[in-house]
Protein backbone atom coordinates (compact mmCIF):
# COMPACT_ATOMS: atom_id res chain seq x y z
CA UNK A 1 0.00 0.00 0.00
CA UNK A 2 1.30 3.43 -0.92
CA UNK A 3 1.48 6.21 1.64
CA UNK A 4 1.41 9.73 0.28
CA UNK A 5 2.03 13.07 1.91
CA UNK A 6 -1.29 14.47 3.05
CA UNK A 7 -0.42 17.69 4.77
CA UNK A 8 2.07 19.48 2.55
CA UNK A 9 1.91 21.34 -0.73
CA UNK A 10 -1.03 22.24 -2.86
CA UNK A 11 -3.88 19.92 -3.72
CA UNK A 12 -4.39 16.22 -4.30
CA UNK A 13 -4.81 15.11 -7.90
CA UNK A 14 -5.55 11.58 -8.96
CA UNK A 15 -5.17 9.71 -12.18
CA UNK A 16 -8.89 9.90 -12.72
CA UNK A 17 -9.90 12.36 -10.07
CA UNK A 18 -9.00 15.93 -9.49
CA UNK A 19 -9.89 18.56 -6.98
CA UNK A 20 -11.29 21.71 -8.49
CA UNK A 21 -12.27 24.88 -6.68
CA UNK A 22 -15.99 24.55 -6.02
CA UNK A 23 -16.75 28.18 -6.71
CA UNK A 24 -15.87 27.76 -10.36
CA UNK A 25 -17.34 24.34 -10.91
CA UNK A 26 -20.65 24.18 -9.13
CA UNK A 27 -22.63 24.24 -12.35
CA UNK A 28 -21.90 23.79 -16.02
CA UNK A 29 -21.81 25.36 -19.43
CA UNK A 30 -24.85 26.12 -21.54
CA UNK A 31 -27.84 28.10 -20.46
CA UNK A 32 -28.80 30.43 -23.25
CA UNK A 33 -28.56 34.18 -23.62
CA UNK A 34 -31.76 34.74 -21.66
CA UNK A 35 -30.12 33.67 -18.40
CA UNK A 36 -31.62 30.22 -18.53
CA UNK A 37 -35.31 31.20 -18.38
CA UNK A 38 -36.28 29.08 -21.39
CA UNK A 39 -35.72 25.33 -21.61
CA UNK A 40 -32.21 24.45 -22.71
CA UNK A 41 -30.82 21.13 -23.87
CA UNK A 42 -28.00 19.62 -21.87
CA UNK A 43 -25.96 17.44 -24.19
CA UNK A 44 -23.50 14.82 -23.08
CA UNK A 45 -20.81 16.73 -25.00
CA UNK A 46 -21.05 20.23 -26.49
CA UNK A 47 -17.64 21.62 -27.44
CA UNK A 48 -17.83 22.76 -31.10
CA UNK A 49 -15.76 19.93 -32.64
CA UNK A 50 -14.31 20.96 -35.99
CA UNK A 51 -11.88 19.29 -38.44
CA UNK A 52 -8.62 21.13 -38.99
CA UNK A 53 -9.61 22.10 -42.55
CA UNK A 54 -12.41 24.26 -41.13
CA UNK A 55 -9.99 26.25 -38.98
CA UNK A 56 -7.64 29.09 -39.75
CA UNK A 57 -3.94 29.19 -39.05
CA UNK A 58 -2.88 31.89 -36.62
CA UNK A 59 -4.55 33.90 -33.92
CA UNK A 60 -4.38 33.85 -30.16
CA UNK A 61 -6.59 32.47 -27.40
CA UNK A 62 -6.80 33.66 -23.81
CA UNK A 63 -8.23 31.35 -21.15
CA UNK A 64 -8.98 31.90 -17.50
CA UNK A 65 -8.04 29.25 -14.94
CA UNK A 66 -8.74 28.82 -11.23
CA UNK A 67 -5.08 28.89 -10.30
CA UNK A 68 -1.63 28.86 -11.87
CA UNK A 69 -0.32 26.20 -9.55
CA UNK A 70 3.09 26.20 -7.86
CA UNK A 71 3.44 22.40 -8.26
CA UNK A 72 3.70 21.73 -12.00
CA UNK A 73 4.33 17.99 -11.90
CA UNK A 74 0.87 16.62 -12.77
CA UNK A 75 1.71 13.23 -11.22
CA UNK A 76 2.59 14.73 -7.83
CA UNK A 77 0.12 14.34 -4.99
CA UNK A 78 0.16 18.08 -4.40
CA UNK A 79 -0.79 18.98 -7.95
CA UNK A 80 -4.32 19.86 -9.04
CA UNK A 81 -6.67 19.68 -11.99
CA UNK A 82 -5.27 23.04 -13.02
CA UNK A 83 -1.75 21.56 -13.03
CA UNK A 84 -2.87 18.83 -15.40
CA UNK A 85 -4.73 21.29 -17.60
CA UNK A 86 -1.62 23.42 -18.04
CA UNK A 87 0.73 20.45 -18.36
CA UNK A 88 -1.33 19.05 -21.22
CA UNK A 89 -0.32 22.00 -23.42
CA UNK A 90 3.44 21.37 -23.25
CA UNK A 91 3.75 17.67 -22.42
CA UNK A 92 3.09 14.55 -24.51
CA UNK A 93 -0.53 13.58 -25.17
CA UNK A 94 0.38 9.96 -25.82
CA UNK A 95 -3.24 8.81 -25.75
CA UNK A 96 -6.44 10.49 -26.90
CA UNK A 97 -10.03 9.78 -25.90
CA UNK A 98 -13.47 10.30 -27.38
CA UNK A 99 -16.17 11.99 -25.30
CA UNK A 100 -17.63 8.53 -24.66
CA UNK A 101 -14.32 7.31 -23.24
CA UNK A 102 -12.86 5.27 -26.11
CA UNK A 103 -9.06 5.38 -25.86
CA UNK A 104 -6.76 5.53 -28.88
CA UNK A 105 -3.04 6.03 -29.39
CA UNK A 106 -1.99 9.47 -30.60
CA UNK A 107 -0.25 8.76 -33.94
CA UNK A 108 2.10 11.66 -33.32
CA UNK A 109 3.65 9.63 -30.50
CA UNK A 110 2.85 5.97 -31.17
CA UNK A 111 3.08 4.09 -34.45
CA UNK A 112 1.58 0.98 -32.84
CA UNK A 113 -0.20 0.01 -29.60
CA UNK A 114 -1.45 -3.46 -28.73
CA UNK A 115 -2.86 -5.16 -25.62
CA UNK A 116 -2.62 -8.93 -25.25
CA UNK A 117 -2.54 -11.62 -22.57
CA UNK A 118 0.56 -13.77 -22.45
CA UNK A 119 1.18 -16.50 -19.87
CA UNK A 120 -1.66 -15.16 -17.74
CA UNK A 121 -0.29 -11.63 -17.73
CA UNK A 122 -1.69 -8.59 -19.50
CA UNK A 123 0.94 -7.10 -21.82
CA UNK A 124 1.03 -3.78 -23.67
CA UNK A 125 3.41 -3.30 -26.58
CA UNK A 126 4.06 0.12 -28.09
CA UNK A 127 6.16 1.46 -30.95
CA UNK A 128 7.16 5.08 -30.34
CA UNK A 129 7.33 7.45 -33.31
CA UNK A 130 10.94 7.76 -34.46
CA UNK A 131 10.59 11.56 -34.63
CA UNK A 132 9.29 11.91 -31.06
CA UNK A 133 11.75 13.88 -28.95
CA UNK A 134 11.73 15.81 -25.69
CA UNK A 135 12.51 19.51 -25.78
CA UNK A 136 15.86 18.86 -24.11
CA UNK A 137 16.85 16.69 -27.09
CA UNK A 138 16.33 13.32 -25.39
CA UNK A 139 14.49 10.81 -27.61
CA UNK A 140 11.06 9.77 -26.33
CA UNK A 141 11.41 6.01 -25.82
CA UNK A 142 10.85 3.23 -23.31
CA UNK A 143 12.73 5.18 -20.60
CA UNK A 144 9.87 7.69 -20.33
CA UNK A 145 7.35 4.92 -19.70
CA UNK A 146 9.72 3.21 -17.29
CA UNK A 147 10.30 6.45 -15.37
CA UNK A 148 6.56 7.12 -15.15
CA UNK A 149 5.85 3.60 -13.90
CA UNK A 150 8.60 3.63 -11.25
CA UNK A 151 7.48 7.00 -9.88
CA UNK A 152 3.84 5.94 -9.61
CA UNK A 153 4.12 2.25 -8.73
CA UNK A 154 4.26 2.74 -4.97
CA UNK A 155 7.39 0.61 -4.65
CA UNK A 156 9.41 3.62 -3.48
CA UNK A 157 7.31 5.46 -0.92
CA UNK A 158 9.56 8.49 -1.12
CA UNK A 159 7.73 9.47 -4.31
CA UNK A 160 4.84 11.75 -3.31
CA UNK A 161 2.61 10.55 -6.10
CA UNK A 162 -1.09 11.29 -6.31
CA UNK A 163 -2.11 7.74 -7.12
CA UNK A 164 -0.61 4.32 -7.63
CA UNK A 165 -3.77 2.91 -9.22
CA UNK A 166 -2.97 0.98 -12.37
CA UNK A 167 0.76 1.48 -12.07
CA UNK A 168 1.07 -0.71 -8.99
CA UNK A 169 -0.27 -3.61 -11.08
CA UNK A 170 2.67 -3.38 -13.52
CA UNK A 171 5.50 -5.89 -13.11
CA UNK A 172 7.98 -4.38 -15.55
CA UNK A 173 8.54 -1.84 -18.32
CA UNK A 174 11.29 -2.87 -20.70
CA UNK A 175 12.54 -2.15 -24.19
CA UNK A 176 11.94 -4.45 -27.12
CA UNK A 177 14.05 -4.73 -30.25
CA UNK A 178 15.00 -1.04 -29.98
CA UNK A 179 14.69 1.73 -27.41
CA UNK A 180 11.58 2.89 -29.29
CA UNK A 181 9.87 -0.45 -28.62
CA UNK A 182 8.09 -0.49 -25.25
CA UNK A 183 6.89 -3.62 -23.45
CA UNK A 184 4.67 -3.17 -20.38
CA UNK A 185 4.00 -6.40 -18.47
CA UNK A 186 1.45 -6.59 -15.66
CA UNK A 187 1.68 -8.91 -12.66
CA UNK A 188 -1.37 -10.83 -13.85
CA UNK A 189 -4.53 -10.24 -15.83
CA UNK A 190 -5.41 -6.58 -15.28
CA UNK A 191 -8.94 -5.28 -15.78
CA UNK A 192 -8.03 -1.73 -16.86
CA UNK A 193 -4.96 -1.90 -19.14
CA UNK A 194 -5.90 1.28 -21.04
CA UNK A 195 -5.53 3.43 -17.95
CA UNK A 196 -1.74 3.53 -17.28
CA UNK A 197 -0.01 6.32 -19.20
CA UNK A 198 -3.39 7.76 -20.20
CA UNK A 199 -2.48 10.96 -18.37
CA UNK A 200 0.94 11.27 -19.96
CA UNK A 201 4.55 10.34 -19.38
CA UNK A 202 7.46 11.84 -17.47
CA UNK A 203 10.74 12.98 -18.92
CA UNK A 204 13.42 10.46 -17.87
CA UNK A 205 15.23 13.32 -16.11
CA UNK A 206 12.57 13.01 -13.38
CA UNK A 207 14.47 10.01 -12.09
CA UNK A 208 14.43 10.33 -8.31
CA UNK A 209 11.97 11.13 -5.52
CA UNK A 210 13.70 14.44 -4.88
CA UNK A 211 13.31 15.56 -8.48
CA UNK A 212 9.76 14.23 -8.68
CA UNK A 213 8.70 15.93 -5.44
CA UNK A 214 10.47 19.28 -5.58
CA UNK A 215 11.91 20.11 -8.99
CA UNK A 216 8.58 21.31 -10.41
CA UNK A 217 7.74 23.60 -7.51
CA UNK A 218 7.47 27.09 -9.04
CA UNK A 219 9.54 25.77 -11.95
CA UNK A 220 7.60 24.33 -14.89
CA UNK A 221 10.70 22.89 -16.64
CA UNK A 222 9.69 23.52 -20.24
CA UNK A 223 12.82 21.66 -21.40
CA UNK A 224 11.31 18.45 -19.96
CA UNK A 225 8.20 18.87 -22.08
CA UNK A 226 7.37 17.91 -25.67
CA UNK A 227 4.58 18.60 -28.10
CA UNK A 228 3.10 21.15 -30.47
CA UNK A 229 3.44 24.00 -27.98
CA UNK A 230 6.29 25.09 -25.76
CA UNK A 231 5.91 26.97 -22.50
CA UNK A 232 7.31 30.49 -22.86
CA UNK A 233 6.10 32.13 -19.64
CA UNK A 234 5.26 30.70 -16.21
CA UNK A 235 4.55 33.22 -13.45
CA UNK A 236 3.01 31.95 -10.22
CA UNK A 237 3.00 35.37 -8.58
CA UNK A 238 1.46 37.06 -11.60
CA UNK A 239 -0.78 34.05 -12.24
CA UNK A 240 0.05 33.86 -15.95
CA UNK A 241 1.19 31.10 -18.30
CA UNK A 242 1.80 31.35 -22.05
CA UNK A 243 2.41 28.78 -24.76
CA UNK A 244 3.72 29.29 -28.30
CA UNK A 245 4.38 26.92 -31.22
CA UNK A 246 7.25 24.53 -30.60
CA UNK A 247 9.84 24.56 -33.40
CA UNK A 248 10.87 21.02 -32.34
CA UNK A 249 7.39 19.59 -32.94
CA UNK A 250 7.17 16.88 -35.60
CA UNK A 251 3.39 16.52 -35.97
CA UNK A 252 0.50 18.63 -37.29
CA UNK A 253 1.27 22.31 -36.98
CA UNK A 254 -0.43 23.98 -34.02
CA UNK A 255 -3.10 26.35 -35.27
CA UNK A 256 -2.61 29.16 -32.76
CA UNK A 257 0.24 31.65 -32.48
CA UNK A 258 -0.16 31.98 -28.74
CA UNK A 259 -2.20 30.51 -25.87
CA UNK A 260 -2.42 32.36 -22.55
CA UNK A 261 -3.83 31.23 -19.20
CA UNK A 262 -4.54 33.70 -16.41
CA UNK A 263 -5.50 32.79 -12.85
CA UNK A 264 -8.81 34.50 -12.05
CA UNK A 265 -11.42 34.24 -9.33
CA UNK A 266 -15.10 34.01 -10.18
CA UNK A 267 -15.91 37.73 -10.33
CA UNK A 268 -12.71 38.63 -12.13
CA UNK A 269 -13.24 35.96 -14.77
CA UNK A 270 -16.70 37.14 -15.80
CA UNK A 271 -15.49 40.75 -15.98
CA UNK A 272 -12.42 39.71 -17.98
CA UNK A 273 -14.66 37.93 -20.48
CA UNK A 274 -16.99 40.92 -20.82
CA UNK A 275 -13.96 43.15 -21.37
CA UNK A 276 -12.54 40.86 -24.06
CA UNK A 277 -9.54 39.84 -21.97
CA UNK A 278 -10.37 36.11 -22.09
CA UNK A 279 -12.25 34.14 -24.74
CA UNK A 280 -14.12 31.63 -22.60
CA UNK A 281 -15.74 31.76 -19.18
CA UNK A 282 -17.81 29.53 -16.93
CA UNK A 283 -21.43 30.72 -16.80
CA UNK A 284 -22.72 28.04 -14.50
CA UNK A 285 -25.24 30.12 -12.58
CA UNK A 286 -28.27 32.23 -13.44
CA UNK A 287 -26.43 35.38 -12.38
CA UNK A 288 -23.39 34.65 -14.55
CA UNK A 289 -25.58 33.82 -17.54
CA UNK A 290 -27.44 37.09 -17.09
CA UNK A 291 -24.16 39.01 -17.13
CA UNK A 292 -23.33 37.76 -20.63
CA UNK A 293 -26.90 37.77 -21.97
CA UNK A 294 -26.49 41.00 -23.95
CA UNK A 295 -23.09 40.23 -25.40
CA UNK A 296 -22.74 39.83 -29.15
CA UNK A 297 -20.63 37.27 -31.03
CA UNK A 298 -20.64 34.75 -28.19
CA UNK A 299 -22.01 31.21 -27.92
CA UNK A 300 -23.07 29.34 -24.78
CA UNK A 301 -22.32 25.61 -24.62
CA UNK A 302 -23.99 23.21 -22.21
CA UNK A 303 -22.97 19.61 -21.48
CA UNK A 304 -23.02 16.93 -18.80
CA UNK A 305 -20.16 17.43 -16.38
CA UNK A 306 -18.19 14.40 -15.22
CA UNK A 307 -17.77 15.82 -11.76
CA UNK A 308 -19.32 15.71 -8.32
CA UNK A 309 -19.72 18.45 -5.75
CA UNK A 310 -18.83 16.80 -2.45
CA UNK A 311 -18.78 17.68 1.23
CA UNK A 312 -15.96 16.17 3.25
CA UNK A 313 -15.49 16.09 7.03
CA UNK A 314 -12.18 15.83 8.87
CA UNK A 315 -12.73 12.86 11.16
CA UNK A 316 -9.45 13.63 12.92
CA UNK A 317 -10.85 16.85 14.43
CA UNK A 318 -12.03 16.26 18.04
CA UNK A 319 -15.67 17.22 17.46
CA UNK A 320 -15.92 14.96 14.40
CA UNK A 321 -14.20 11.82 15.64
CA UNK A 322 -17.54 10.22 16.54
CA UNK A 323 -19.11 8.40 13.57
CA UNK A 324 -22.61 9.39 14.73
CA UNK A 325 -21.71 13.08 14.67
CA UNK A 326 -20.46 12.82 11.11
CA UNK A 327 -23.54 10.90 9.99
CA UNK A 328 -25.77 13.46 11.71
CA UNK A 329 -23.97 16.29 9.89
CA UNK A 330 -24.71 14.65 6.54
CA UNK A 331 -28.31 13.79 7.47
CA UNK A 332 -28.91 17.48 8.20
CA UNK A 333 -28.10 18.47 4.61
CA UNK A 334 -31.09 19.10 2.38
CA UNK A 335 -29.49 18.11 -0.92
CA UNK A 336 -32.58 19.05 -2.91
CA UNK A 337 -32.35 22.61 -1.58
CA UNK A 338 -28.64 22.72 -2.42
CA UNK A 339 -29.47 21.66 -5.99
CA UNK A 340 -32.17 24.31 -6.29
CA UNK A 341 -29.71 27.02 -5.30
CA UNK A 342 -26.88 25.72 -7.50
CA UNK A 343 -29.09 25.29 -10.57
CA UNK A 344 -31.48 28.18 -10.13
CA UNK A 345 -32.43 29.37 -13.61
CA UNK A 346 -30.47 26.65 -15.41
CA UNK A 347 -33.44 24.39 -16.26
CA UNK A 348 -31.46 21.32 -15.26
CA UNK A 349 -32.33 18.13 -13.43
CA UNK A 350 -30.48 14.90 -12.72
CA UNK A 351 -30.75 11.68 -10.75
CA UNK A 352 -29.15 11.62 -7.28
CA UNK A 353 -25.36 11.40 -7.26
CA UNK A 354 -25.14 8.01 -5.60
CA UNK A 355 -21.49 7.03 -5.99
CA UNK A 356 -18.08 8.63 -5.81
CA UNK A 357 -16.67 6.54 -8.65
CA UNK A 358 -19.52 6.12 -11.16
CA UNK A 359 -22.32 8.05 -12.87
CA UNK A 360 -25.88 6.93 -13.41
CA UNK A 361 -25.33 6.78 -17.18
CA UNK A 362 -22.57 4.17 -16.79
CA UNK A 363 -23.15 0.41 -16.85
CA UNK A 364 -23.12 -1.16 -13.41
CA UNK A 365 -23.97 2.02 -11.50
CA UNK A 366 -25.92 1.80 -8.23
CA UNK A 367 -26.90 4.42 -5.66
CA UNK A 368 -24.46 3.39 -2.94
CA UNK A 369 -25.23 6.32 -0.66
CA UNK A 370 -28.96 5.60 -0.60
CA UNK A 371 -28.17 1.97 0.17
CA UNK A 372 -25.90 3.10 3.01
CA UNK A 373 -28.77 5.11 4.48
CA UNK A 374 -28.06 8.68 3.39
CA UNK A 375 -31.21 10.80 3.57
CA UNK A 376 -32.36 14.23 4.70
CA UNK A 377 -33.66 13.56 8.22
CA UNK A 378 -33.56 16.35 10.80
CA UNK A 379 -35.11 14.27 13.57
CA UNK A 380 -32.77 11.38 12.84
CA UNK A 381 -29.77 13.70 12.96
CA UNK A 382 -30.90 15.13 16.29
CA UNK A 383 -31.26 11.65 17.78
CA UNK A 384 -27.76 10.68 16.66
CA UNK A 385 -26.35 13.79 18.32
CA UNK A 386 -28.37 13.12 21.47
CA UNK A 387 -27.03 9.58 21.63
CA UNK A 388 -23.50 10.90 21.11
CA UNK A 389 -23.86 13.11 24.21
CA UNK A 390 -24.22 16.48 22.49
CA UNK A 391 -26.99 18.40 24.28
CA UNK A 392 -28.70 21.51 22.97
CA UNK A 393 -27.73 24.77 24.69
CA UNK A 394 -29.83 27.88 25.28
CA UNK A 395 -28.72 29.30 21.94
CA UNK A 396 -29.71 26.11 20.15
CA UNK A 397 -26.11 25.01 19.58
CA UNK A 398 -25.15 21.67 21.06
CA UNK A 399 -22.47 21.27 23.70
CA UNK A 400 -20.50 18.43 25.23
CA UNK A 401 -18.13 18.71 28.17
CA UNK A 402 -18.37 22.49 27.92
CA UNK A 403 -17.38 22.58 24.25
CA UNK A 404 -19.76 23.82 21.57
CA UNK A 405 -20.30 21.80 18.40
CA UNK A 406 -18.61 24.25 16.04
CA UNK A 407 -17.38 23.33 12.57
CA UNK A 408 -15.21 25.63 10.44
CA UNK A 409 -16.31 25.68 6.80
CA UNK A 410 -14.22 27.85 4.45
CA UNK A 411 -15.29 29.07 1.02
CA UNK A 412 -12.78 30.32 -1.53
CA UNK A 413 -15.01 32.23 -3.92
CA UNK A 414 -16.81 35.53 -4.22
CA UNK A 415 -19.49 34.00 -6.44
CA UNK A 416 -22.93 34.82 -4.94
CA UNK A 417 -24.22 31.33 -5.66
CA UNK A 418 -21.40 29.75 -3.67
CA UNK A 419 -22.11 32.09 -0.78
CA UNK A 420 -25.81 31.24 -0.96
CA UNK A 421 -25.02 27.52 -0.91
CA UNK A 422 -22.82 27.95 2.15
CA UNK A 423 -25.43 30.00 4.02
CA UNK A 424 -28.11 27.44 3.21
CA UNK A 425 -25.85 24.68 4.55
CA UNK A 426 -25.22 26.78 7.65
CA UNK A 427 -28.96 27.01 8.32
CA UNK A 428 -29.48 23.30 7.67
CA UNK A 429 -26.81 22.41 10.24
CA UNK A 430 -28.14 24.96 12.73
CA UNK A 431 -31.50 23.19 12.62
CA UNK A 432 -29.92 20.17 14.32
CA UNK A 433 -27.70 22.19 16.67
CA UNK A 434 -24.43 22.38 14.74
CA UNK A 435 -22.73 25.77 14.45
CA UNK A 436 -21.25 25.87 10.92
CA UNK A 437 -18.83 28.79 10.87
CA UNK A 438 -18.35 30.09 7.34
CA UNK A 439 -14.93 31.61 6.68
CA UNK A 440 -14.46 33.48 3.41
CA UNK A 441 -10.89 33.06 2.15
CA UNK A 442 -8.83 33.97 -0.89
CA UNK A 443 -9.14 31.68 -3.93
CA UNK A 444 -5.33 31.58 -4.00
CA UNK A 445 -5.40 29.74 -0.67
CA UNK A 446 -7.73 26.99 -1.86
CA UNK A 447 -5.14 24.32 -2.67
CA UNK A 448 -3.01 24.93 0.40
CA UNK A 449 -5.98 25.14 2.76
CA UNK A 450 -7.38 21.86 1.53
CA UNK A 451 -4.17 19.84 1.51
CA UNK A 452 -3.11 21.13 4.96
CA UNK A 453 -6.58 20.38 6.33
CA UNK A 454 -7.12 23.96 7.42
CA UNK A 455 -10.83 23.21 7.85
CA UNK A 456 -13.31 20.99 9.66
CA UNK A 457 -15.72 20.65 6.73
CA UNK A 458 -14.94 21.40 3.10
CA UNK A 459 -16.85 21.47 -0.18
CA UNK A 460 -15.18 21.00 -3.54
CA UNK A 461 -15.43 19.15 -6.84
CA UNK A 462 -14.20 15.69 -7.72
CA UNK A 463 -13.70 15.69 -11.49
CA UNK A 464 -13.16 12.50 -13.48
CA UNK A 465 -10.80 12.58 -16.43
CA UNK A 466 -11.77 9.16 -17.77
CA UNK A 467 -14.59 6.59 -17.51
CA UNK A 468 -12.59 4.10 -15.46
CA UNK A 469 -13.92 5.31 -12.11
CA UNK A 470 -14.01 1.93 -10.33
CA UNK A 471 -10.27 1.56 -10.95
CA UNK A 472 -9.68 4.53 -8.62
CA UNK A 473 -11.70 3.06 -5.75
CA UNK A 474 -8.64 2.91 -3.49
CA UNK A 475 -7.81 6.51 -4.32
CA UNK A 476 -11.22 7.47 -2.96
CA UNK A 477 -11.49 5.23 0.07
CA UNK A 478 -8.06 3.89 1.12
CA UNK A 479 -6.88 5.37 4.39
CA UNK A 480 -3.49 6.45 3.04
CA UNK A 481 -4.69 8.10 -0.17
CA UNK A 482 -3.73 11.75 -0.58
CA UNK A 483 -7.17 12.34 -2.08
CA UNK A 484 -9.03 10.95 0.92
CA UNK A 485 -8.43 13.60 3.57
CA UNK A 486 -11.43 12.69 5.71
CA UNK A 487 -9.22 10.58 7.95
CA UNK A 488 -12.13 8.17 8.29
CA UNK A 489 -10.52 5.21 6.50
CA UNK A 490 -9.16 2.13 8.24
CA UNK A 491 -6.64 -0.62 7.61
CA UNK A 492 -9.54 -3.09 7.51
CA UNK A 493 -11.17 -1.16 4.66
CA UNK A 494 -7.84 -1.02 2.82
CA UNK A 495 -7.55 -4.78 3.04
CA UNK A 496 -11.10 -5.33 1.77
CA UNK A 497 -10.43 -3.10 -1.22
CA UNK A 498 -7.27 -5.03 -1.97
CA UNK A 499 -8.80 -8.50 -1.56
CA UNK A 500 -12.35 -7.98 -2.81
CA UNK A 501 -11.89 -5.35 -5.55
CA UNK A 502 -8.33 -5.30 -6.83
CA UNK A 503 -8.20 -9.07 -7.35
CA UNK A 504 -10.84 -8.90 -10.09
CA UNK A 505 -9.56 -9.51 -13.61
CA UNK A 506 -12.34 -7.99 -15.72
CA UNK A 507 -13.75 -4.47 -15.72
CA UNK A 508 -17.26 -5.85 -15.19
CA UNK A 509 -16.32 -7.87 -12.10
CA UNK A 510 -14.18 -5.05 -10.71
CA UNK A 511 -17.07 -2.60 -11.12
CA UNK A 512 -19.54 -4.98 -9.47
CA UNK A 513 -17.15 -5.44 -6.54
CA UNK A 514 -16.86 -1.69 -5.98
CA UNK A 515 -20.62 -1.25 -6.11
CA UNK A 516 -21.02 -4.02 -3.53
CA UNK A 517 -18.36 -2.65 -1.16
CA UNK A 518 -19.02 1.09 -1.43
CA UNK A 519 -22.21 1.17 0.72
CA UNK A 520 -20.44 -0.79 3.45
CA UNK A 521 -17.50 1.63 3.47
CA UNK A 522 -19.82 4.65 3.56
CA UNK A 523 -21.74 3.30 6.55
CA UNK A 524 -18.49 2.54 8.38
CA UNK A 525 -16.88 5.94 7.77
CA UNK A 526 -19.27 8.79 6.87
CA UNK A 527 -16.33 10.91 5.79
CA UNK A 528 -17.57 12.31 2.47
CA UNK A 529 -20.80 12.51 0.49
CA UNK A 530 -21.64 13.77 -3.02
CA UNK A 531 -24.32 16.43 -3.36
CA UNK A 532 -24.78 16.53 -7.13
CA UNK A 533 -22.99 16.30 -10.47
CA UNK A 534 -24.33 19.26 -12.44
CA UNK A 535 -24.02 20.58 -15.98
CA UNK A 536 -21.00 22.27 -17.50
CA UNK A 537 -21.83 25.69 -18.94
CA UNK A 538 -19.39 28.01 -20.69
CA UNK A 539 -19.92 31.11 -22.78
CA UNK A 540 -17.30 31.40 -25.50
CA UNK A 541 -16.29 33.89 -28.15
CA UNK A 542 -17.94 32.80 -31.37
CA UNK A 543 -15.74 30.75 -33.69
CA UNK A 544 -13.47 29.13 -31.11
CA UNK A 545 -13.45 25.38 -31.81
CA UNK A 546 -12.39 22.08 -30.27
CA UNK A 547 -12.89 23.41 -26.76
CA UNK A 548 -11.52 21.77 -23.60
CA UNK A 549 -9.01 19.30 -25.13
CA UNK A 550 -7.51 18.59 -21.71
CA UNK A 551 -8.62 16.23 -18.94
CA UNK A 552 -10.65 17.53 -16.01
CA UNK A 553 -12.47 20.22 -18.03
CA UNK A 554 -16.12 20.08 -19.01
CA UNK A 555 -17.96 20.30 -22.35
CA UNK A 556 -16.51 17.18 -24.03
CA UNK A 557 -17.38 14.64 -21.30
CA UNK A 558 -14.35 12.29 -21.09
CA UNK A 559 -12.79 13.62 -24.29
CA UNK A 560 -9.08 14.32 -24.68
CA UNK A 561 -8.17 15.70 -28.10
CA UNK A 562 -4.94 17.15 -29.57
CA UNK A 563 -4.23 20.65 -28.28
CA UNK A 564 -2.85 21.56 -31.71
CA UNK A 565 -6.41 21.38 -33.07
CA UNK A 566 -7.78 24.19 -30.89
CA UNK A 567 -8.31 27.24 -33.07
CA UNK A 568 -10.61 29.73 -34.74
CA UNK A 569 -13.05 28.86 -37.49
CA UNK A 570 -12.34 30.35 -40.93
Amino acid sequence: MKTTTKLTGIIALGGALALVISGCAAGGDNGGADGGNTPQETKQADYNPQPRENLQEGGEVNFGINEVTPQMNPFNGNASADTTRLAQWYNPQVFLMTPEGDVSANPAYLDAWDITTENGKTTITMKVNEKAVWNDGTPIDYTAFETTWKANSGEDEAYETSSTDGYKEIESVTKGATDKDVIVTFKGEFAWPKMPFLNGILNPAVNSPEVFNTAYIENAHPEWGAGPYKLTEYDVNGQRVTFEPNEKWWGDKPLLDKVTYTGLDAAASINAFKNGEIDMVGTNTKDRLAQVADMEDVVTYRSQQTAKTIVILDAEKPQLQDLDVREAFFMAIDIDQQKQIAWNGLDYEEAPAGSLNMYDFQDGYKDSFAEAGLKFDVDGAKKLLDDAGWTEGEDGIREKDGVKLEIVYPIHSDDPTIEALAKALQQQEKAVGIDLQIEKRSPADFSTDFSTKNWDAFSLRFTDSDPFGPLYFCQLYCSDSSLNLSGAGTAEIDEKIKSEVETQTTAEDWTAATMKLEPEIIADTWGVIPLYNGPSIYTVKEGLANLTPEPYVGLDLFGVSPVENVGWEK
